[in-house]
């Protein structure tokens, strides 16, 4: 299973972005997918994560600013963010849970600025 994300930027105190990540290759019996991200310095943390029924779980720390989604035929997760803080910056990663196994993404980079 590859996964490919893309959407992190530049963006100012405020602002919005989009990240998307696809999955490829032989993928069965997905549970979850979502996104952690690892500020410098610190450990990578959840941010939001997406059951194959639609149930979502969000950090606190983004409760009301970002909003996750999946598209189960496509394989693919979307994490809208808004109000975006300087706090939120960080690589972002995307995240495929199945059965077994975690697969992660290669990271893709949030950048607020004050």
């Amino acid at each position: 299973v590859q996964l490919q994300a893309s959407g992190g930027g530049l963006v100012q105190a405020g602002g919005s972005l989009r990240l998307s990540c696809a999955a490829s290759g032989s993928v069965f019996s997905i549970r979850t997918m979502g996104w952690y991200r690892q500020a410098p310095g610190k450990e990578r943390e959840l941010v939001a994560v997406i059951t194959s029924a639609g149930s979502r779980k969000y950090a606190d720390s983004v409760k009301g600013r970002f909003t996750i989604s999946r598209d189960n035929a496509k394989n693919t997760v979307d994490l809208d963010l808004h109000s975006l803080k300087p706090e939120g910056t960080a690589v972002y990663y995307c995240i495929l849970s199945d059965l077994e196994y975690d697969y992660w993404g290669q990271g893709t980079q949030v950048t607020v600025s004050s």
